[in-house]
């Protein structure tokens, strides 16, 4: 889930930028020090929007740069328990496929892929189910359901996120609208 937080955090201003401490300045060196970092509290860190607040400035010892607190606003991603997301394949291996959900990826494990044995086809880079010939690749929509989550906040490459699409109105979107084009048409022979 994205959202709009306020935020604080200490940014260090380099000597050559002293003279021009700017909201604009500080907002830049905040999203090169904070976007893409993960958060336990707050997620993924999307990109800073606003400055609302800078401190006075301190200057450590053996620092060249002076430390300011900034108050801001960030965009944020934060996945839920339980949420219903959507994304796209971004990758297929033989234990599933990695779905870009927002600035992060969650495993669709192959066993909550589907009821249906998926075999894994490494030269089309595909799962695909002989009985209904049904298959998942790069590239596909998929609407999941978020069921594990480990944040990484020192490594956020190693951030788990865990995905099922088992359950009714889940799946690969091209799968949903068969389906519902399938009971749209016998609601309408009946």
């Amino acid at each position: 889930m994205y959202k709009r937080v306020r935020l604080k955090d200490t940014v260090e201003v380099p000597p050559e930028h002293l003279a021009d401490v700017t909201p604009a300045m500080v907002k830049k060196l905040l999203q090169d020090k904070l976007e893409g970092r993960m958060d336990e509290d707050v997620g993924s860190v999307v990109t800073v929007v606003n400055v609302h607040d800078i401190g006075e400035g301190a200057v450590l010892p053996n620092r060249p740069g002076v430390y300011y607190e900034a108050e801001f606003d960030a965009v944020t991603f934060d996945p839920q328990m339980q949420e219903v997301v959507d994304g796209e394949v971004v990758e297929v291996v033989n234990f599933g496929a990695f779905v870009g959900i927002g600035p992060v990826d969650g495993l669709l494990h192959v066993s909550q892929i589907s009821d249906e044995y998926l075999a894994y086809d490494e030269e089309g880079q595909m799962l695909a189910s002989r009985e209904s010939n049904r298959t998942l690749g790069t590239g596909d929509s998929v609407r999941a359901r978020i069921v594990t989550k480990s944040i990484d906040e020192r490594n956020p490459r190693e951030t788990k996120i865990g995905l099922t699409a088992k359950q009714v109105g889940l799946g690969k979107l091209g799968w949903l609208k068969e389906e519902r084009e399938k009971r749209e048409a016998t609601t309408e022979s009946e």
